[in-house]
């Protein structure tokens, strides 16, 4: 792999969560990775993590809906001539509502945190990729992405705002060196948000019923690793207990 190449990872939230999965993967193969959020202490949590396994990560804390956050996060990764290998929308922002107690407010707050987010997101990662004309950028869709269901319409409108926006971004960017990937993870991930908010519902699911984080991960380095020849645009990925 070239020299001073690196990963940026933003949506990085529990140490038992995609986001760290992803980090940890990427630092794996020797990749310095950035990891942002909002919430500094989980993101010190997860550097430690991936540096005691012999990696190298650094967080920075951001907010994905705020423009100026996102253009400081990717000065900051960037800096001293660093160049983006993979960047990767980990985003996943949902509220459970039915369509009439859902208030313009709620909406609006998915549309930023998944939808604006992703926009910003994968423009700037776009604006440092073509100069080398190289590079992943991966956005983490839901089953939602592909087809909406009360009470989550609101969400639904969101993820597929997302999956909009990577088909334009691969069409237009692809042919320039960008690969840009749209990942539906169709099922429950087996971390730390489903285990404390509904840790019945886990039980329920047995062995090998939700996606784990490592194996979702690993996907995603797969798709790295893809000869151009060859591309994937999206793929979906689900337990194979959950029906579909």
């Amino acid at each position: 792999m070239p020299a001073n190449r690196m990963a940026l990872v933003l949506g990085v939230g529990p140490v038992q969560g995609l986001g760290a999965a992803l980090a940890r993967r990427f630092a794996a193969e020797g990749l310095p990775v950035f990891i942002a959020g909002r919430s500094q202490s989980r993101l010190a949590a997860v550097a430690a993590v991936i540096n005691a396994e012999g990696g190298v990560a650094e967080p920075v804390v951001a907010d994905a809906t705020v423009e100026n956050d996102v253009q400081r996060l990717f000065r900051t990764v960037t800096a001293g001539g660093r160049t983006l290998e993979i960047a990767a929308y980990n985003v996943d922002s949902n509220i459970a509502a039915p369509l009439l107690d859902t208030d313009a407010e709620t909406f609006t707050t998915l549309w930023r945190q998944n939808s604006l987010g992703a926009f910003l997101f994968g423009r700037e990662a776009v604006r440092h990729m073509l100069p080398q004309q190289r590079g992943t950028l991966f956005f983490t869709g839901a089953t939602g992405s592909l087809r909406a269901r009360p009470p989550f319409t609101a969400f639904a409108a969101a993820k597929a705002g997302v999956r909009a926006l990577a088909q334009g971004m691969a069409r237009e960017f692809g042919p320039q060196g960008i690969h840009v990937a749209h990942v539906v993870i169709d099922g429950v991930i087996d971390g730390e948000r489903a285990h404390s908010r509904f840790p019945q519902f886990v039980e329920t699911k047995g062995r090998d019923g939700l996606l784990q984080p490592a194996a979702i991960a690993e996907t995603y380095w797969q798709l790295h690793r893809q000869h151009p020849s060859a591309w994937s645009h999206e793929i979906d990925l689900r337990p194979y207990k959950e029906p579909f």
